[in-house]
């Protein structure tokens, strides 16, 4: 299945689905102080299965998997220690059964995010892991998603060099091509986007000079409020010439909810992502917020759309 390998390769804009934690939150599934929507592998799989089935018919050509709040730790936490691999895994089988249900070639993506490697201080008052800890986990992570079936790696809210690095060397292990999510938010003054979590120990510059090495498939700006998505692809394409991406929140988080505020209308997303597409990005969709009412609309007006030359 390399469809949407081929349309990254020949400059074609890519789209892929919305946000699958909000969007199961948005459909009355209960989030877990602990995994957020991570549980659900568990206690709402049917409802999993009929989110990716939305953005499928919505127009994704990539599905990510639900995984954006899992990992070995998080799992072991809720009760599941001898049901990590197998729930990993079932998340790729899970938007398997949801491409064969609407019977359209999509890809899956394996997403491992910055909680699924080092989340031990989410959970409980306990130091970080270590960095071959984190790598175990991370390791672990992607292993599973390969095994069920995912198409690529989706490295997702990566704010922190060395966890992101760690995570960028076990998906590469998996021989699967890896998606770069990078999150930033502007610092206090305004003039320097720094890594998500707003402490400040990373800029967007220490990040790529961390992750370039590493050679990614594609970077993507996401889980990154509107306002600083578009100067941040200006910051990526200075440094990289490899496919780039654009998939931002909208709302913000207070633990275990998303709250739902101030949401992007679909018509001004379709405006911001214009003004991306000029800037070379050329994977659009969305994260925390965006649902399949806006993936429709971009699907909608990606035809009219003209990507960097």
């Amino acid at each position: 299945m390399s469809a949407w390998k081929d349309k990254l390769d020949n400059g074609e804009i890519l789209l892929i689905d919305g946000a699958m934690g909000t969007e199961l939150e948005r459909r009355g599934v209960p989030m877990s102080a602990i995994s957020w929507s991570g549980t659900s592998l568990v206690e709402n799989p049917e409802e999993i299965i009929a989110a990716h089935e939305d953005y499928i018919r919505a127009g994704a050509e990539v599905i990510i998997t639900n995984t954006f709040g899992v990992g070995p730790y998080l799992l072991e936490e809720l009760g599941y220690a001898d049901r990590v691999d197998e729930l990993i895994r079932s998340a790729g089988e899970l938007a398997q059964r949801a491409r064969d249900n609407v019977g359209i070639d999509v890809a899956i993506a394996g997403s491992i995010a910055d909680p699924g490697i080092r989340n031990r201080d989410w959970v409980r008052d306990a130091p970080e892991p270590g960095e071959q800890e984190m790598l175990d986990s991370a390791g672990r992570m992607a292993t599973q998603l390969a095994a069920g079936g995912c198409d690529l790696i989706a490295l997702e809210m990566m704010m922190d060099t060395v966890v992101a690095t760690i995570g960028l060397k076990a998906a590469k292990a998996t021989g699967l091509p890896v998606w770069m999510g990078l999150s930033v938010r502007w610092n206090e003054a305004g003039d320097t986007l720094i890594d998500h979590n707003g402490s400040g120990k990373a800029t967007l510059d220490d990040m790529l000079d961390a992750w370039l090495p590493h050679e990614p498939d594609a970077i993507n700006v996401m889980h990154t409020a509107i306002d600083a998505t578009g100067p941040a692809l200006d910051v990526v394409r200075a440094r990289y010439d490899g496919p780039m991406g654009a998939y931002p929140e909208s709302g913000y988080f207070t633990m275990p909810n998303w709250q739902f505020v101030d949401i992007i209308a679909p018509d001004d997303l379709i405006r911001e992502a214009r003004g991306w597409v000029g800037q070379g990005a050329t994977i659009l969709g969305g994260c925390c917020g965006l649902g399949p009412e806006h993936i429709i609309v971009l699907r909608d007006a990606i035809p009219s759309m003209k990507p960097a030359a």
